[in-house]
């Protein structure tokens, strides 16, 4: 497929199995004005595919996802299905991590990353041997008998995203989890989400502001319109993988799309 071309959500459901199926998704908020959050938000996921969310501010991307998570419910006539159920409340299969880290401040780093596998009560030797895979690719391992006061707020992100990634959800719903690092870490927790993505292959949905990001990690890229927010472009990204960072962002298709989605989000 050419740099730029379209992938329906039927096209993409055709490329594999769908883990993933949003249709006709709309979402009111009870306020005295009743804001209308999303607008007849349609499309589909295949296992094991990479998405990411752009739009505007407020139009809805983060209550998208929380609606694919199970955390709040769609309007009537809406309907969202994860791993062939229907998505009406949270599941062990899914795996959230949000903008801000939800750590316990009197557990140290390790024992904040090891808790819910504890408490879902997996093996004490998978969650050991999980966890010392994580600690240095979070690049926490110095800091794991730390309380979470005692480490920056990127650190802190950056564990709350070790909580997750140690119970391997077979999908992984990111909402800007790396939103407040500096560009250089959060340049480095790309590949290395990258590198962990490619060997679990779960499938993952990520809500970014950053086109670049969007563009280096992403199968596809669904753009959103202004509230109420709806899919305007499903843009698949075809761009070889595995994708090294600097070979990758100096490609030319690179450039065009990153271009194209800023020509979509109105940054010319």
């Amino acid at each position: 497929m050419k740099p730029g071309a379209v992938a329906t959500g039927e096209a993409a459901v055709q490329a594999g199995v769908a883990a993933i199926s949003v249709s006709k998704v709309a979402k009111t908020f009870d306020t005295r004005q009743g804001v209308r959050a999303l607008e007849q938000v349609d499309f589909s996921v295949p296992r094991g595919e990479f998405v990411s969310i752009l739009g505007p501010s407020g139009c809805g991307k983060s209550t998208l996802l929380r609606i694919v998570a199970g955390l709040i419910q769609p309007d009537a006539g809406g309907d969202v299905r994860v791993l062939d159920h229907s998505q009406t409340r949270m599941s062990d299969d899914v795996g959230v991590v949000f903008q801000t880290h939800n750590m316990l401040p009197w557990e140290t780093v390790e024992a904040n990353i090891r808790l819910a596998a504890e408490v879902r009560k997996l093996p004490r030797k998978d969650i050991d041997e999980r966890v010392e895979a994580l600690l240095p690719i979070l690049k926490l391992e110095k800091f794991r008998r730390n309380y979470p006061h005692e480490l920056s707020g990127g650190m802190r992100q950056r564990a709350a995203l070790g909580q997750i990634l140690v119970m391997r959800p077979k999908v992984l719903l990111l909402d800007e989890p790396f939103g407040a690092l500096d560009a250089l870490t959060r340049d480095q927790l790309n590949v290395e989400l990258l590198r962990l993505w490619q060997e679990m292959r779960q499938t993952v949905i990520l809500i970014t502001h950053s086109i670049s990001e969007a563009v280096f990690l992403s199968d596809r890229v669904l753009v959103m319109s202004e509230r109420p927010g709806r899919v305007i472009e499903d843009i698949r990204i075809d761009l070889p993988r595995p994708r090294d960072p600097r070979t990758t962002k100096e490609a030319a298709a690179f450039g065009h799309y990153v271009v194209q989605l800023g020509h979509l989000m109105g940054v010319d």
